[in-house]
């Protein structure tokens, strides 16, 4: 089942694809003596704001744990209100929640998808609701037409964690784009997008955008960027409210510039390597990652399975074996019912989520990343097949092809 033998390097779970464009870019910006938030984070909010389209404004954070906090800040949250979110995500997503003393409350996710139930939501809501906090699970946008419809009707604020979700669509326009008060994206080591830390507020909120933007550095009316280079006074400026010290280095921002060029090749690079483990792994005892609806885009963050009932192997026991093949993997989540502060915070059960609960007993993500070659990937599917009991032999063909239905790309990027 496992190499006796293993000599191949070990295969990281995750790992970043730089090239020497952002060398060159954070070069630039050690050599312009500039490193806080200053030219190129302003720069990279402009060409974010241009890539999301439809009149958003983009305000970088230095992650999107700030984003959240921020968003959630700027349309009111605070003691006594509830915000609705799931427990099958990190817990960034809900101890933002608690740092307003507001009162987050968790339900289901969907069965196939992962995404926060809809139905979930309506039921949960009460007259202390203020807001929805949906997670795009793995890279796969939630049912947003449905989740903005209950928030019109029930005359709620929605902020988006699409820490996974860049570029994912919903309904043919981009994640960020939507309807929804703010959309929060992560940049950090691991995302589809990577500057180390850091993350991007979207949205099309004039009053949400200048309070974010007071918030993320102090309550100052004015940012560093702005002070030194305006003919106002440099020393001068005003303290209007108690903000943070959220803002996004010039550093960071350099990288996210060239990062965001090349966006979509490393989408459709993913989108390959997820076609190709699902015409690799169709006949095994596991369970494949919901599909995108058809014409959407997944922006496949993660490449996560569900070991069957009759697997041979335990989930815990898979992770082993294939650490001894020498492949890094994760799971996503640990979700917070099983973490002592959320379960006895909220006396939370593992039977009030059973969609939860049963996909992370099975779940294993796999590596997926856009410098994956094919080469490492069929290491890690040569291994999975393995410890299945469904050898390459087994194997009629392993090769993208029509029944690889959740891509649109079938040629190597």
């Amino acid at each position: 089942m496992v190499p006796e033998d293993n000599k191949a390097p070990f295969l990281s779970f995750a790992a970043v694809d730089l090239g020497e464009e952002e060398i060159a870019e954070v070069v630039d910006t050690l050599r312009s003596g500039w490193l806080t938030t200053g030219p190129k984070t302003a720069r990279f909010e402009e060409e974010f704001a241009a890539y999301i389209g439809q009149g958003v404004r983009a305000l970088a954070v230095n992650s999107a744990t700030a984003g959240l906090h921020l968003a959630l800040e700027a349309i009111g949250i605070g003691t006594g209100g509830e915000v609705i979110t799931t427990t099958h995500t990190f817990t960034a997503t809900a101890e933002v929640i608690r740092y307003l003393g507001a009162t987050p409350v968790f339900v289901d996710v969907d069965e196939d998808t992962l995404n926060i139930s809809p139905d979930a939501i309506e039921a949960a809501v009460t007259p202390r609701t203020k807001a929805i906090l949906p997670v795009h699970f793995a890279g796969l946008a939630c049912k947003m037409d449905r989740i903005l419809q209950i928030a019109v009707r029930q005359n709620l604020k929605v902020i988006e964690d699409a820490a996974h979700a860049l570029p994912a669509t919903s309904g043919g326009k981009l994640v960020g784009s939507l309807d929804s008060a703010a959309t929060v994206f992560s940049f950090y080591a691991t995302k589809t997008l990577a500057t180390g830390e850091g993350g991007m507020i979207v949205t099309r909120d004039p009053t949400l955008a200048k309070r974010c933007a007071v918030m993320r550095l102090h309550g100052i009316d004015r940012d560093a960027f702005d002070r030194y280079t305006s003919k106002t006074p440099a020393w001068f400026y005003k303290v209007i409210a108690p903000g943070f010290k959220y803002n996004m280095t010039d550093v960071a921002a350099a990288i996210g510039i060239q990062q965001l060029r090349k966006l979509e090749r490393f989408q459709r690079r993913r989108e390959y390597l997820a076609g190709r483990y699902r015409a690799a792994f169709q006949d095994l005892c596991l369970r494949q990652p919901a599909c995108p609806e058809p014409g959407q885009i997944h922006a496949w963050h993660l490449y996560v399975v569900r070991l069957a009932e009759d697997a041979p192997v335990s989930r815990d026991q898979f992770i082993e074996f294939l650490a001894a093949s020498g492949i890094g993997t994760s799971v996503h989540f640990i979700p917070l019912h099983f973490h002592p502060f959320w379960k006895d915070t909220y006396r939370l059960d593992s039977a009030l989520f059973p969609h939860s609960t049963d996909a992370f007993y099975r779940s294993v993500s796999l590596p997926l990343y856009s410098r994956m070659s094919d080469g490492d990937q069929d290491r890690v599917i040569d291994a999975v097949r393995s410890i299945l009991g469904r050898g390459r032999h087994n194997i009629v063909e392993i090769s993208v092809s029509v029944k690889a239905k959740c891509t649109s790309s079938v040629a190597p990027i």
